[in-house]
């Protein structure tokens, strides 16, 4: 994993830029095409990069979610789960500092009301802001030089701009029949908060004592400015992330440790080739978030450039010191404290594209999707050689129902064979099982796999065995 200096402009290259020989557009076709990734709403135009997993998008992501939660949460003793609610109370959002500090910094053309985010880069935009901070209602700017053209509109930049603003993305709604104030809430811009609320909850309930964590996937929101780049930026997403609760004097520790964990998630777990495509940004000071003390940023190179893909940070005591007058944690014969907290964050929508954009291959006139096999949507497609034969369609029905007793599995009887092959390549599937005439007199199958085009002799009865090793190993 290779590390990446300091850089406070976000990379909006664009989304057609090769990616060792594959563009964003290869990765979009594709998610649409065979069923991954739908744009929301279509048949109403859509909604600003509002997008919808399909049949295998959801097996996909599913297999993400759930390898996640069996390794940090399942075969762990000092981890346990919550899932909370989208909506909570607002008071939680103003301990927490979102309802002051979760800001970014506004643009607008004047001439058609387009919106920018003055902290990122846009093709024939430069925007120059040496420095600026929030005082209470106002934005302080020492220097901003905005030059070029609206992307846009293409106006002259300059005196067509508005001045900085300071954009809350806090997504908010109400609560009731009466839409005023008081019946005011937001949908939760980060899952993290619920863990700190519910410290004590957990705390009593299961026993657990420092270090520990607490645990969650689900929805966030935010109200982006400038949402984009497919999945990898919308107003609604999910999270798998983690609080670890630690002592003060252990966090250099366990900031170590969680960030060798996260390595090992996207090499191990994901199969991602970290060597040449995720980096590490230590970010800057004056960059950090409100509750931060270190973050630690991992970037993946996406066909659309180099941009931010899980998060790791030392958040202190700074959360349960808000949400709580007194000290929460207390362990027998000693004084109660505040526990500081290291927390890991993966996205989940973030981390499906990155496994796409990995595994998408070409190889001559096939499209392989070079899936790690516990990822894969199908594990194994079961073919009859012939459709039109019902002696070789019963028998391949019927291994296809055996084996989807214990395996997401998928049968296939259109076109000819090679093109059944191709369309399972194309959407990561590890194996394909022939039931040809051999097999109605011998009892055995041909079994191809993926990424070598390899292909076995099987016995019908050691089938099950046969790929559980396989899918065990990994080996295709």
């Amino acid at each position: 994993m290779k590390e990446k200096k300091s850089n406070n402009k976000q990379d909006a290259r664009d989304a057609s830029q090769s990616f060792l020989g594959v563009g964003m557009e290869k990765i979009v076709s594709l998610c649409k095409r065979r069923g991954f990734i739908f744009p929301g709403s279509e048949i109403y135009g859509g909604l600003s990069n509002s997008y919808d997993y399909g049949p295998l998008g959801v097996e996909l992501k599913n297999n993400i979610k759930q390898l996640w939660w069996k390794r940090f949460v399942q075969s762990r003793d000092d981890m346990v789960g919550i899932d909370a609610a989208l909506i909570m109370n607002p008071k939680v959002w103003e301990a927490s500092g979102h309802l002051k500090n979760f800001n970014d910094p506004l643009i607008e053309c004047e001439k058609c009301h387009a919106r920018f985010r003055a902290d990122a880069e846009y093709p024939g935009l430069i925007i120059k802001i040496d420095k600026w901070e929030y005082v209470e209602d106002r934005t302080n700017i020492s220097d901003m030089k905005i030059t070029g053209k609206c992307p846009n509109c293409g106006v002259e930049a300059g005196r067509n701009f508005s001045s900085l603003k300071r954009f809350n993305m806090m997504l908010e709604t109400y609560l009731g029949p009466v839409k005023d104030e008081k019946n005011k809430v937001y949908f939760r811009p980060e899952t993290a908060q619920a863990m700190f609320v519910d410290f004590k909850n957990v705390l009593e309930t299961s026993r657990q004592r420092i270090p520990f964590g607490i645990a969650q996937i689900g929805k966030a929101f935010r109200n982006e400015i400038t949402p984009g780049n497919f999945i990898f930026r919308m107003r609604e997403f999910e999270q798998m992330e983690i609080e670890y609760f630690i002592r003060e004097e252990e966090w250099e520790k366990w900031f170590e440790y969680w960030r060798e964990e996260m390595f090992d998630w996207m090499k191990n777990d994901l199969g991602l080739n970290v060597k040449d495509n995720v980096f590490e940004l230590d970010v800057p000071k004056d960059e950090l978030a409100h509750y931060s003390k270190r973050t630690i940023d991992f970037e993946y190179e996406y066909p659309f450039g180099r941009d931010e893909l899980y998060g790791l940070a030392y958040r202190t005591d700074f959360d349960l010191k808000n949400h709580f007058k007194e000290p929460p944690y207390k362990e027998e014969g000693g004084e109660a404290f505040y526990p500081h907290v290291i927390e890991p964050t993966w996205g989940v929508d973030r981390s499906v594209l990155a496994v796409l954009c990995d595994a998408y291959t070409e190889e001559g006139d096939r499209i392989v999707l070079k899936l790690k096999p516990k990822l894969a949507p199908y594990k194994a497609a079961v073919f009859p050689l012939l459709a039109n034969k019902p002696e070789l369609v019963n028998l391949a029905k019927k291994i296809y129902d055996d084996l989807r007793k214990n395996l997401m599995v998928s049968f296939d009887d259109r076109g000819n064979i090679g093109k059944r092959y191709y369309s399972q390549d194309e959407i990561g599937t590890p194996f394909c099982i022939t039931v040809d005439f051999d097999s109605l007199e011998k009892n055995d199958v041909t079994v191809r796999a993926r990424d070598t085009m390899k292909q076995e002799r099987i016995p019908i009865s050691k089938l099950q065995e046969y790929l559980n090793r396989k899918l065990a190993g990994a080996m295709l």
